[in-house]
């Protein structure tokens, strides 16, 4: 055995090596996204893909667990909301072979449009929930939520933050301990959830949650460390490395079974300590559960509820015991270098032909969100994945066909292949005339230049099916489809001028490889 430093999303890969996870399936997604790359490249024996979205990549490793392998699917927390309708079915369900989750939550949005804590999404889901705070644990707890998931028949989600995933430590490597493929037994009460089967499987999850709370109180994840008695600090996840380094001599009760809490543990802490503090990022989930057991701690009065930690706001908080709203920005003396397109993007071409157009652009996550920045700043509203094309049929059926004739929808080839096809189809299945335009340039470049079904080649490197964009529109029923270089600007605003200004639904593929990738 040797010691090895890794990420954290390298340490989960090798996590799902050791624990012989047999599937792993993902949708690229800051700060998820090396721990797919990190198997295709470092454990071929694991069959690794991306899927078009997280709902699919789910639904994939729901399948794989159910036919008796250890699987894992990764996603950025935004991913877990695309990944919801199948996360709370397969809950009832349960497993066969092991299946984690891996949960990637983004405090402070650094690559994201919110920053929501999905310990919620364990709670509602009603489905165990750990979380490491270094890369060495992040492997451990990896390997541990294979054992709880097959030992409680349950799926199990790994929460990881920004930090936690892209911070590096030192990681013990130890050898593979093969976990024989299970028999797949046909039995339908179990894994069709029509309503007859699942109200039993609702009595089953019930029964155990009963059980995990006990595993929970029990667990080694969830340790108090004795220092002084005077206060007490409940933590999780890297909050506890910030308590640690500035509260060296206070009493810390670690939380690493998130969901179900350890009650019976944090009662035997809390009555021990004469001051009980809760450090954790994002909402007060820890702290409304000790105040639901019937204690007061200090918590987010003066632990800031937004953004990230670190070891300064916390030792401001405890020590100096500054509430949230004193604690200073962050401040340097670096000039500010705001995010921006790279240079020669094909992106750029696009946007200085909208902004001289000055359409409504109805835009969406990708690289090409920078659009709303100078020097462009020709984008006007974005959501969430897929978003652009169903709100650019909402502004036409709000304000009718003018506004149809002085907007688009923007949205690049992996966000369209992600959740755009459908809202296309709403626009031409319900008499909609807007323009969508499909910003291809030949790889998911956001999240660091992926292959997707469109580039032709798998995360395994291997050659496939290449998605034909101007057949599948059409196909969809738009009869409008022109495919064009943007940085040709002439034909490109004399084809947008066209396009905009037809009464029927039209697609313009922008298409021209990545200035990086080129």
């Amino acid at each position: 055995m040797q010691k090895k430093v890794l990420l954290g999303n390298e340490a989960i890969a090798r996590g799902a090596y050791e624990a012989d996870c047999r599937v792993a399936v993902a949708y690229p997604g800051t700060p998820s996204t090396e721990i797919l790359e990190a198997i295709a490249r470092d454990y071929r024996n694991i069959k690794a893909q991306w899927s078009p979205n997280e709902k699919v990549a789910l639904e994939v490793v729901a399948g794989s667990s159910v036919a008796g392998a250890r699987s894992l699917a990764a996603m950025k927390h935004v991913g877990l909301n695309v990944a919801a309708d199948p996360l709370f079915t397969f809950s009832y369900t349960g497993v066969n072979g092991g299946m984690v989750i891996i949960n990637a939550d983004d405090p402070g949005a650094w690559s994201s449009q919110n920053e929501q804590d999905n310990r919620h999404y364990a709670r509602a889901a009603k489905l165990p929930m750990i979380e490491p705070s270094s890369p060495a644990e992040a492997k451990e707890f990896t390997k541990l939520a294979f054992e709880i998931s097959e030992d409680f028949d349950r799926a199990v989600i790994v929460r990881i933050t920004t930090r936690i995933a892209h911070s590096q430590g030192l990681v013990l490597l130890e050898d593979r301990v093969e976990a024989p493929l299970k028999p797949f037994v046909r039995n339908p009460q179990k894994y069709v959830m029509i309503p007859a089967h699942a109200r039993p499987r609702h009595r089953f999850i019930e029964e155990q949650m009963v059980k995990l709370r006990e595993y929970s109180n029990r667990s080694v994840l969830n340790r108090i460390e004795w220092g002084g008695k005077k206060r007490g600090i409940i933590t999780n996840g890297v909050a506890y490395q910030y308590v640690k380094e500035v509260c060296p001599d206070d009493s810390v009760l670690k939380i690493g079974f998130i969901w179900p809490l350890p009650d019976e543990r944090i009662k035997e802490f809390a009555d021990s300590v004469e001051e009980l503090y809760v450090v954790e990022e994002c909402d007060p989930f820890i702290e409304d559960f000790v105040r639901g057991l019937g204690y007061r701690p200090i918590g987010k009065e003066v632990v800031p509820i937004l953004g990230e930690l670190t070891p300064e706001i916390v030792d401001m908080a405890l020590n100096k015991k500054k509430p949230a709203n004193t604690i200073p920005a962050y401040t340097s003396s670096v000039p500010g270098r705001p995010p921006a397109l790279c240079k020669g993007c094909p992106h750029g071409f696009v946007f200085e032909v909208l902004k001289k157009l000055d359409v409504v652009v109805n835009g969406d996550i990708g690289c090409y969100t920078l659009a709303v920045l100078p020097p462009y700043s020709a984008m006007h509203t974005q959501g969430c994945m897929g978003a652009s094309v169903s709100m650019h049929h909402g502004f036409e059926l709000a304000r009718g066909e003018e506004m149809a004739r002085n907007s688009v929808a923007v949205i690049g080839d992996s966000t369209f292949i992600h959740s755009g096809i459908t809202p296309l189809i709403d626009i031409v299945y319900n008499r909609g005339t807007g323009t969508v335009i499909i910003l291809d340039n030949r790889v998911t470049a956001m999240t660091g230049h992926q292959d997707n079904p469109a580039t032709g080649r798998t995360l395994m490197g291997e050659p496939t099916h290449e998605l034909d964009f101007e057949q599948l529109a059409r196909a969809i029923g738009v009869r409008r489809v022109v495919k064009v270089d943007p940085k040709d600007m002439e034909t490109f605003e004399r084809v947008v001028r066209e396009e905009v200004a037809a009464p029927e639904p039209s697609v313009i593929i922008s298409l021209r490889k990545c200035i990086l990738t080129k």
